[in-house]
């Protein structure tokens, strides 16, 4: 077969295949669907027409693109539009994480492999419920133990669920930690003379202020529960 015959066959399974497809799995189904031809495709064919389908939807008037991701090729949303797609589903996935079990994923996909233990030093607070909670999602595993610490702890590394969530082929991928505080930047506060005179704030609403903010961090666990209590309610609403 040509080139150009392949490759809508190669665009059908990339779009259809419900999990990443390798090049060495595209060469199988494709021959697999011509059998009956006494030419085989090649893997160089493959590897050709993947190239082709990916300089296509790089294309800016496309919103999706074929791009490596957990092993292997997927349609995908570009950036750019993932905001917009998220008001679709919601943000479903995400969403039913609490700030606290967000702040514990955050932490295991940039220092993993790491203990419970270590997570907790980090956020200064227990971290049971988060970590099961990830468990739950199998947006973590449990990849080992710690040999070099009393009572060879757990240790905890990102799945491959994460990876295929946030199309990532490996925790190489996932945005440097410089960039990430560059992209949150705050300008600095400009003080007038008004400032210092105003009555606007007083020193009571900004103690106020920053108690409210305390009680914020301190309630990461409570909102993690109240998320469990939610759950168990909802599941024995659907037994009776």
């Amino acid at each position: 077969m040509e080139l150009s015959e392949i490759i809508p066959h190669i665009e059908a399974l990339i779009f259809a295949s419900d999990k990443p497809l390798t090049n060495n799995d595209i060469l199988e189904l494709i021959n697999n669907a011509f059998a009956f031809l006494e030419e085989r495709i090649t893997i160089e064919q493959v590897e050709a027409a993947v190239a082709g389908i990916r300089e296509k939807y790089n294309a800016e008037f496309y919103p999706f693109e074929v791009r490596e991701s957990g092993g292997g090729w997927q349609f995908l949303t570009k950036r750019d539009f993932h905001r917009t797609i998220a008001q679709l589903n919601g943000d479903k996935f995400l969403k039913r994480l609490s700030t606290a079990a967000m702040e514990t994923l955050a932490i295991i996909a940039y220092k993993q492999p790491i203990t419970k233990g270590e997570i907790e030093a980090i956020r200064g607070v227990n971290s049971d419920y988060s970590v099961q909670k990830l468990l739950e999602k199998e947006l973590i595993v449990i990849s080992g133990r710690n040999e070099n610490l009393p009572g060879k702890p757990l240790v905890y590394s990102t799945s491959k669920n994460f990876m295929d969530y946030f199309g990532l082929n490996s925790t190489d991928e996932l945005p440097k930690i410089k960039e990430v505080l560059a992209d949150q930047a705050v300008a600095p506060t400009v003080i007038s003379d008004f400032d210092f005179t105003s009555s606007a704030v007083t020193n009571e609403e900004a103690f106020e202020e920053d108690a409210l903010a305390s009680e914020a961090l301190d309630n990461d666990e409570a909102a993690d529960q109240k998320i469990l209590d939610e759950e168990n309610d909802a599941a024995k609403t659907d037994g009776d």
